[in-house]
C-alpha cells in the first residue's frame, strides 16, 4: 500500500489530536488538489460530525459513497448524522448497511445500536448490538462507549457503570468517562448529610477534581465539584447545630429531670460536652478535610470567597459553634441568657435550612 498524501497524513495525525478545524481545512485543500480521493471524504466527514456540522456529513458522506457505494465508514457517519438530524428512519437504514458492509467490526454494531435507540420498543436490540460491539472490541473505548449509552436508554445503570470503569481500565486518562464516574459519585451522595449518602460527598468532589485535572476547561466539571463542595460546606451546619444540642443538653439550658433548677451544671459534664463537640468537628470536618486532594481544598475556599451563599453557611456553623462553646464553658447561674442564645443560634440556622430545601423543590 502507497503512502498517503502528506495532507492526508497531516489530517490524520490533527484527528488523533481532536483538532478537528485544523484537520479539516487540510481535506478540503488535499480534495481541491483531488476530488476522487474517498478516504480524504470520509475523513473530512468525519471531522464534520465531531464538530456538529451535520447537513455537511451527509454532504462529504454523499461524495465518498458517489465513489465508493460501499464505503463503510461513509455508511456508519451517515448514521449519527441522520440520528442528530432527528431522521431515524435513514439512520437505521444507513446503520444496516454498514453492518452488511462490515459484520465483523465493532464500530458497525455501535452504529446499529446508536439507531435502534430511537425507539423505546427497540431498546433492547439496541442494547445487544452494544453487547455485540464490546465482544468484538473489549479493549476499544469507543465500544464500550456505545455500550454505555445503550444501557442507559435502557435503564441498565449497573451496565452503564461497569462500562465507564471499562473505558477507564483502557485509559485512565479518558476526560469523558472521569467526567462520567465523578457524576455517579454526586448520584450516590446525594441525600441528607451526616447520613451514608451525605458521607461520599468528599469522594464525589475527589472524582470531580480528578477529572478537571485531566480536562482544566470543562465547565460542567468545574460546576459539579463547585457543587459537590458546596453540599459539603452545607453539612457542616449540622455538625454545628449538633454542638449547640450537645451544649443545651450539659449546660442544662432547659429544664430536665428531678431537679430542674440544678445550675450551674458540673464542670465535668462541661469539660465533657467541650471534648465531645470537638470531636465531632475532628472528625466530621478537619480529618476529612486534611484528607481531600489540594485541588478540592482550593475549591473549596475558591467558593467561600466567589459566592455569598457559601459564606452564609460557614458563618452560621461557626456562630453556631461559637455559642455552643460559650453555653458550655459559662457557670451559668439562671437560664434566662443561655436560651436567647440557643434559640438565636437555631432558628436562624434552620430557616435558612428550610429555605435551601424550599427553592430545590421548586
Amino acid at each position: 500500500m502507497s503512502a498517503p498524501h502528506p495532507l492526508l497524513a497531516q489530517a490524520i495525525a490533527l484527528i488523533e489530536l481532536e483538532r478537528y478545524d485544523e484537520a479539516r481545512t487540510l481535506l478540503t485543500r488535499r480534495l481541491a488538489e483531488d476530488p476522487t480521493d474517498v478516504f480524504a471524504w470520509v475523513r473530512l466527514g468525519r471531522c464534520h460530525l465531531m464538530l456538529q456540522e451535520y447537513e455537511e456529513v451527509l454532504t462529504t458522506t454523499g461524495e465518498a459513497l458517489a465513489l465508493a457505494p460501499e464505503d463503510p465508514d461513509a455508511h456508519r457517519l451517515r448514521t449519527y448524522a441522520f440520528m442528530r438530524l432527528g431522521r431515524p428512519d435513514e439512520a437505521l437504514a444507513a446503520a444496516q448497511e454498514t453492518l452488511r458492509l462490515a459484520p465483523q467490526r465493532w464500530q458497525a454494531y455501535g452504529a446499529l445500536s446508536e439507531a435502534l435507540g430511537a425507539w423505546r420498543s427497540r431498546r433492547p436490540e439496541a442494547f445487544d448490538a452494544a453487547v455485540t460491539a464490546v465482544r468484538l472490541a473489549p479493549d476499544d473505548v469507543g465500544a464500550h462507549h456505545a455500550l454505555w449509552k445503550a444501557a442507559t436508554i435502557s435503564g441498565r445503570s449497573d451496565v452503564a457503570r461497569q462500562a465507564v470503569r471499562e473505558i477507564l481500565r483502557i485509559d485512565p486518562q479518558d476526560t469523558w468517562a472521569l467526567g462520567k464516574r465523578a457524576d455517579y459519585a454526586a448520584e450516590d451522595a446525594a441525600g441528607p448529610p451526616l447520613t451514608g449518602a451525605g458521607a461520599k460527598l468528599p469522594a464525589s468532589a475527589e472524582a470531580y477534581a480528578t477529572a478537571l485535572a485531566a480536562d482544566p476547561a470543562a465547565q460542567d466539571l468545574r460546576q459539579g465539584l463547585d457543587g459537590a463542595v458546596f453540599r459539603m460546606l452545607r453539612g457542616t451546619r449540622w455538625l454545628a447545630l449538633l454542638c449547640l444540642v450537645i451544649a443545651a443538653l450539659a449546660g442544662r439550658v432547659f429544664p430536665t429531670g428531678n431537679d430542674p433548677t440544678a445550675l450551674p451544671a458540673p464542670l465535668g459534664t462541661r469539660l465533657y460536652a467541650l471534648a465531645l463537640m470537638a470531636a465531632v468537628w475532628g472528625f466530621g470536618a478537619w480529618r476529612r478535610y486534611r484528607g481531600m486532594r489540594t485541588g478540592v481544598r482550593l475549591s473549596l475556599w475558591s467558593l467561600v470567597r466567589r459566592l455569598g451563599w457559601a459564606r452564609l453557611i460557614v458563618g452560621q456553623s461557626a456562630w453556631c459553634t461559637l455559642t455552643a462553646v460559650v453555653i458550655v464553658t459559662v457557670p451559668w447561674s439562671e437560664r434566662t441568657v443561655p436560651q436567647v442564645l440557643f434559640w438565636v443560634a437555631l432558628v436562624p440556622t434552620l430557616l435558612t435550612v428550610w429555605f435551601e430545601r424550599a427553592s430545590i423543590r421548586d
